[in-house]
């Protein structure tokens, strides 16, 4: 994640005395230096850069993995900018690297945490705005430990220190975050709309899940409720779309199911031809066969292999 390209200060110099020379005497105080450390110090300037920036790291190191799975990720979770600073600092001081580390910004840490209710389970019963604000909060911190590294390092070099091929080659704080969007706090709208607050302020990487978002229920616990596949992927898509929109297109969707823990669900869908998605979703319904004479006015069955069933899970 060497920034040489982006973070050239030499480069970044003579950008500004050119702008010094085209604006003559209006800009005589304007120390091409300390601008130039400035530009260095805050490279990135919006949350969309960022997301752009780690879903192109994500997407490298995602290959090495399929190609190598020695070359594995780890990620840290952390509910505060400043516990993912110190992270990110710790790791780089005794890996020298930040590379294959992330943050991960777990639902569960959010709600126990973060929510202006107070503690709350893991039930997605904070508030939606929470995540994003956290994700804005965490590269706040994180760039935060770029500009402070970075400022020790002109220091050094205004003392006559040979840092210069240091200063080009520094390596950001600013690693991944993969952050959860619970089941996406309402239906696909809802789910785009939060996705794209969340985009917006730097993540690069979104984790959803096949709950019923309304009763939510952490992944350890029993009582889930899932959805019907197609609404699942109409969740995928809305957040593939908020990607696109904001030009982030690497950006990583974590798609995970609770179907095998879970002991509900929302609906049976309707089938409307064998072997499509709502069959393939009925086809893991639990349910016990029945004789006809046995059912009541106003059962549902499933037919399989020409026999009825019902009392659905």
């Amino acid at each position: 994640m060497k920034n040489k390209a982006h973070l050239n200060y030499n480069s970044a110099i003579e950008t500004v005395r050119a702008l010094k020379d085209k604006y003559g005497k209006t800009w005589n105080a304007i120390a091409p230096e300390k601008a130039a450390r400035m530009v260095v110090q805050n490279r990135f300037k919006t949350g969309i850069e960022i997301a752009k920036y780690t879903a192109a790291i994500m997407r490298r190191d995602m290959a090495a993995y399929d190609a190598n799975p020695s070359e594995y990720t780890q990620s840290l979770g952390a509910w505060h900018g400043f516990v993912a600073q110190q992270n990110m600092i710790a790791v780089k001081k005794h890996y020298q690297t930040t590379e294959k580390k992330y943050i991960y910004l777990s639902g569960w840490m959010v709600a126990a945490l973060r929510s202006e209710f107070g503690p709350l389970p893991d039930q997605s019963m904070h508030e939606k705005i929470a995540v994003p604000a956290l994700i804005e909060e965490i590269y706040s911190f994180l760039r935060q430990a770029d500009s402070i590294a970075l400022n020790d390092l002109f220091r050094r070099l205004e003392n006559g220190e040979d840092v210069q091929d240091q200063i080009d080659n520094f390596e950001t704080h600013v690693v991944p975050i993969i952050a959860d969007i619970d089941a996406g706090f309402g239906n696909e709208e809802a789910t785009y709309l939060l996705a794209k607050k969340m985009i917006e302020a730097g993540a690069c990487a979104i984790q959803i899940e096949n709950q019923v978002s309304d009763a939510k229920q952490c992944g350890h616990q029993d009582g889930k409720v899932t959805v019907p596949h197609e609404d699942f992927i109409a969740k995928l898509n809305a957040i593939r779309y908020a990607f696109i929109e904001l030009g982030v297109v690497d950006g990583i969707i974590v798609a995970r199911t609770d179907s095998e823990g879970a002991g509900l669900t929302q609906k049976l869908p309707v089938s409307t031809q064998k072997g499509d998605l709502q069959s393939q979703y009925l086809d893991f319904i639990e349910c016990e066969e029945v004789a006809l004479d046995m059912v009541h006015d106003n059962d549902v069955l499933l037919k399989r292999n020409g026999n009825w069933y019902d009392r659905f899970a």
